[in-house]
């Protein structure tokens, strides 16, 4: 039911979308054509229209696309005049439709195609007029039809170009004579070829050149007579899915030297013990065969080979054998290969992995004389048989070892038994779990590469042979890395929790190191350059702290764009929060956020400076006499404008310079107070009270006198107290507007000379009599008269 509602919606937008193509059409432009069939094709370069349940080839496709994809679609027919318009089409995508037929010239137009994939369609036949015209054709996918042949003739003629030709399908069952016509040289050739019965020796002769090919089949004889044909052509041959056993006829039956075939692959195969026996003596006669590979496959048998017929067959030119992921149903009876020994003697490369092996036999071990590659990675290898693999006298000539994602425990062990490799150059023990490592080892002599990583390691140790060029201590978990290792040239920290880059002076050769996704923070100039050999810098995926010390150093540091890998893209700031998520080379800080310090100082020197100004200006301008006088005259208003008559105690208070105390304390003082009746004058070096503050003395005296006798002279008016006692007149006496105030005037004083801050006595001087004192002793006598009646008023 839901299979029938999803066609049902599927055809009525179809209908949709034909019935706005013929009501619009005739108003609308190619591309908006295009848009209203496809919304998803930009009818630029790029035309994406798959999984769209069109049944048919959109219209409106113009020269401007180079990319349509039509997969997976409801496709059934290509017509002539669909593509005409798409002339500079290079691929075309059409897999996974029900394209049953294919007008003779619907892909005349398309001479620049390169890729076209038709793919799982319904094609029954294949015509070579479909591919005429398509001479830049470089890919062509035909796999998954219901073609059963591919004609009488070569439906490949014409692409001049085909690099790559993928074809077949579970029905495809016959492969004639000069059906490959016309190509001579091919990357890869692909053929499906399941229920493939019937094959025309020499078809594939034709084909000059294949680099590789992969053939799914399962007729022996037919895999025989496709083998004869590609031994001067293939390179590499990987054979999947064959099951039966081989038939004893010679893979090389009537043929002559040079072979060129140098791979042989075997993949999702399944071998019986005989049918292996067979398989080795027969890939002997192949004298190019360098390299043997099983992949994915079942071994039915136990181990139990022919290795008399084996070893009587003669030696064999396999210098590389490599078997992954194989399974051994009887894993448990298999037999250690005894006899094999000559048959191994010859071998440089040997891999085995992800195929439960937990060991391999010291006696075969010591035949593997010339091997120079060991990979055991992905097994079940365990520190208590690694003694019987890595015995005395084994693996003579091995350079490389990799025993990564086994089940070793113990560090000291498993470098104890590989000192038996004495020309071992490189070990790969990563993903095994070895924890804590002991502070001394021994090893290989001769040790260069060592990878430890994903092996739980907490804390580098001394166990480190000294003679390392290659470090890989990746996916622990380090926090420091302080080895001496002079002789090292590259060394990975990937994944850790280093927070610095490691010191340089025990590492003086280091030309390229990874401290990607670790802790870093950042790095100095002085870190960064104290590695004077230094290539290649991964610190890429670190939460960089984009201080100004280190934007800096990154700004201004010649040539850093070529020496840290991932640059810009992988160098992130993690702070200040301002610029989280930014690329490293793309912030800059301002002035003050990079120099808050020096900032600081500057603007408390600053501060320091405008207060020194102040101050010099205030000390000439007399500013903190104002400030004094102001809040003296605060004080002074705070008190009551007359003070009460029980507390006047004096007649005059007697202001006057120091200069004229001789005249005021010897003459006027005199002249007043034996007066009769005495007048009773306040004088500042006579009657303030010791101890207290003078300013209030000077308010106090002024306050409790009946009148202020100012002496006015020179002298007067450059006193600095001379000024306080006028000014508080100001305040008390002279806005009362009173004469509690009476000016003597010792010596002729211009008024210009009176500062102008003495607004007020300029102002008095000006509108109010003033006593001068007379030089003539005739005319004193009249003074003091006058200054006795200013008192006694």
């Amino acid at each position: 039911m839901f299979n029938q509602t999803k066609h049902k919606s599927g055809t009525m937008y179809s209908w949709r979308v034909w019935a706005i193509y013929m009501v619009l059409a005739p108003n609308l432009s190619e591309e908006q054509v295009l848009k209203q069939a496809c919304p998803s094709c930009d009818a630029t370069q790029l035309c994406n229209c798959s999984s769209m349940g069109l049944d048919f080839i959109p219209p409106g496709l113009t020269g401007k696309i180079t990319t349509l994809n039509l997969a997976h679609n409801r496709i059934k027919h290509i017509r002539s005049q669909d593509l005409q318009q798409a002339v500079n089409l290079r691929a075309l995508l059409l897999q996974s439709n029900k394209i049953s037929s294919i007008d003779k010239d619907s892909f005349r137009s398309l001479g620049k195609l390169e890729l076209l994939d038709l793919s799982n369609n319904s094609l029954a036949h294949l015509s070579p007029e479909w591919f005429e015209p398509l001479f830049s054709l470089q890919h062509l996918h035909l796999q998954g039809n219901s073609y059963r042949d591919l004609g009488e003739s070569s439906p490949f003629s014409s692409p001049r170009n085909l690099s790559s030709l993928h074809l077949g399908n579970p029905w495809f069952s016959t492969i004639r004579q000069g059906n490959f016509e016309g190509i001579e040289l091919l990357d890869k050739l692909w053929i499906d070829g399941g229920r493939l019965s019937q094959y025309r020796p020499g078809s594939l002769k034709s084909i000059k050149k294949i680099n590789h090919m992969i053939i799914s089949i399962k007729n022996i004889s037919v895999f025989s007579a496709i083998v004869r044909d590609l031994l001067y052509t293939v390179t590499w041959l990987e054979v999947r899915e064959i099951k039966l056993e081989i038939e004893k006829k010679s893979l090389v039956q009537n043929s002559t030297l040079p072979f060129k075939i140098q791979k042989l692959t075997f993949k999702d195969a399944s071998f019986t013990d005989q049918y292996i026996s067979l398989l080795i003596i027969l890939l002997k006669e192949i004298t190019s065969l360098q390299e043997l590979e099983a992949i994915d496959c079942v071994l039915e048998g136990k181990g139990k080979w022919d290795v008399e017929e084996i070893a009587n067959s003669g030696q064999s030119f396999v210098e590389t054998v490599s078997i992954i992921n194989v399974t051994i149903q009887d894993f448990h009876l298999f037999f250690d290969l005894d006899g094999m020994e000559s048959q191994i003697n010859k071998l440089k490369r040997f891999t085995i992995a992800s195929s439960r092996v937990f060991m391999i036999p010291c006696k075969l071990a010591k035949n593997f004389s010339l091997l120079l590659y060991l990979d055991l990675h992905d097994n079940l290898l365990v520190n208590n048989r690694l003694n019987e693999t890595i015995c005395e006298d084994a693996w003579p000539s091995l350079q490389t070892l990799n025993l990564s994602q086994n089940s070793l425990k113990s560090l000291k062990q498993t470098a104890y038994f590989v000192t038996r490799l004495h020309k071992l150059i490189n070990l790969d023990i990563s993903q095994n779990n070895f924890g804590e490592i002991p502070d001394v080892c021994e090893w290989p002599k001769n040790l260069k590469f060592l990878n430890l990583s994903r092996t739980q390691i907490l804390k580098l140790t001394t166990c480190i042979p000294p003679t390392l060029e290659v470090l890989d201590v990746s996916a622990n978990n380090l926090k420091e890395f302080g080895l001496q290792l002079p002789f090292l040239r590259e060394l990975y920290l990937t994944k850790n929790h280093l927070k610095t880059l490691p010191g340089a002076a025990p590492i003086p050769n280091l030309v390229a190191m990874s401290v990607r996704r670790n802790k870093l923070n950042g790095f100095s100039r002085e870190e960064f350059e104290s590695f004077r050999k230094m290539e290649l810098l991964d610190a890429s995926d670190n939460n960089f702290i984009c201080s100004c010390e280190f934007l800096s150093f990154i700004h201004h540091q010649a040539g850093i764009a070529q020496v840290l890998v991932g640059w810009p893209d992988k160098y992130i700031c993690d702070s200040p929060l301002a610029v989280r998520g930014v690329q490293v080379g793309a912030v800059h800080l301002s002035l003050m956020e990079c120099h808050r310090s020096l900032m600081v100082s500057l603007l408390c020197a600053l501060v320091v400076l405008v207060m020194l100004v102040l101050v010099a200006i205030g000390y000439k301008y007399h500013a903190v006499w104002y400030l004094r006088m102001t809040w003296a005259w605060l004080q002074a208003k705070r008190k009551p404008k007359r003070a009460p008559l029980k507390d006047i105690c004096y007649d005059a208070f007697v202001s006057y310079s120091e200069h004229d105390s001789d005249w005021v304390e010897n003459i006027m003082v005199r002249e007043l107070e034996q007066a009769c009746p005495p007048f009773r004058l306040c004088l500042h070096k006579r009657d303030f009270v010791p101890g207290k503050w003078i300013v209030d003395n000077i308010i106090d005296s002024i306050e409790k006198s009946h009148k202020t006798l100012f002496v006015l002279s020179e002298h007067f008016v450059q006193s600095e107290w001379c000024k306080y006692e006028l000014d508080f007149s100001h305040f008390r006496l002279f806005d009362e507007n009173n004469d509690a105030a009476i000016l003597v005037l010792l010596e002729p004083i211009q008024s210009k000379a009176i500062p102008k801050r003495f607004c007020k006595l300029r102002r008095i001087m000006n509108t109010k009599t003033y006593l001068e004192w007379p030089l003539e002793e005739e005319q004193q006598e009249m003074f003091w008269e006058n200054l006795k009646g200013a008192l006694e008023s």
